[in-house]
């Protein structure tokens, strides 16, 4: 299958309820682990890099995931996930990236529209499509991915508003997720009400982030009720990092990642199997 743009992998997840899993991947054996799981699922995916994770892989890395993208048996999109700046935007464009987030979601309102519509029409103009971030999605470290100290709700008003100036094909909306791992005395709650009003006014795709450490049961009702992508990036990364933590433990002869990477490997893509199956995406390829 070719590799396609956000827009059109989310357009049939949205059609058939389901939500497509967007997992950042920082290396290589990560990145083939999680395309080798997808196709075992048949499930469609979104191999999503974070401007620090593009810092530490590099954009030539994104030719060779182009590669195995496009013989890949199920749909795959290559997303620049939370874009800081209109120039990473062009870069990740330049790059070969097929779908690009924009997160201006810290900015006010109306400079979050202006940078959003400015990469709205570029990107358009060459075939990739744009996720744009109304809302404030929570921080629960300051490690990996930033977020605000307190989350403030997407406003259903401002989303209608916000996807009609911007042009945008998805919208990242904060209903009650952060990014990071949950320390023991939080939990997080989804307002599910919230998620069914801003279905229901916008329409497009939504998304997810901070999915990590959300009940299941609260998960996969946000996929029946307009959810069409959520991100996973703790979770995995924490399956493959204690995974190579107990391989290594204190034998010092141990020194060749093709020893060392394939049994990590193997316990990430159970965590994302797992995710897979839960976001109702299993299969899912055969709609495309």
């Amino acid at each position: 299958m070719p590799l396609i743009t956000g827009k059109e992998l989310l357009a049939v997840a949205n059609d058939n309820d389901f939500a497509v899993p967007a997992f950042n991947i920082s290396d290589w054996a990560m990145f083939t682990g999680i395309m080798d799981v997808s196709e075992e699922k048949n499930a469609p995916v979104i191999i999503a890099i974070h401007p620090d994770e593009v810092a530490h892989v590099t954009t030539d890395l994104i030719a060779a995931i182009r590669q195995r993208a496009h013989r890949s048996s199920v749909p795959v999109v290559i997303h620049w996930d939370h874009g800081g700046t209109y120039d990473q935007m062009l870069t990740a464009i330049q790059a070969g990236f097929t779908s690009v987030m924009i997160d201006a979601s810290m900015l006010p309102f109306d400079e979050n529209v202006a940078i959003t519509k400015k990469v709205v029409e570029a990107a358009h103009a060459v075939g990739v499509s744009v996720e744009g971030e109304l809302g404030t999605i929570g921080a629960n470290d300051s490690y990996g991915e930033a977020g605000a100290a307190e989350i403030i709700y997407t406003d259903p008003a401002d989303a209608v508003r916000f996807v009609q100036e911007t042009g945008v094909d998805s919208l990242a909306v904060a209903i009650g997720t952060s990014h990071g791992l949950y320390p023991a005395e939080k939990s997080p709650e989804l307002k599910l009400d919230l998620l069914k009003e801003l279905k229901a006014a916008v329409g497009i795709p939504l998304v997810l982030h901070g999915g990590s450490a959300n009940p299941d049961d609260e998960i996969g009702k946000s996929v029946k009720l307009g959810v069409n992508k959520i991100n996973i990036s703790s979770d995995i990364k924490v399956s493959y990092h204690n995974a190579i933590r107990g391989i290594l433990g204190t034998d010092e002869k141990l020194r060749e990642p093709n020893t060392i990477q394939p049994p990590a490997i193997e316990a990430m893509k159970a965590t994302a199997a797992h995710k897979i199956d839960l976001f109702d995406a299993a299969g899912k390829a055969a709609l495309y």
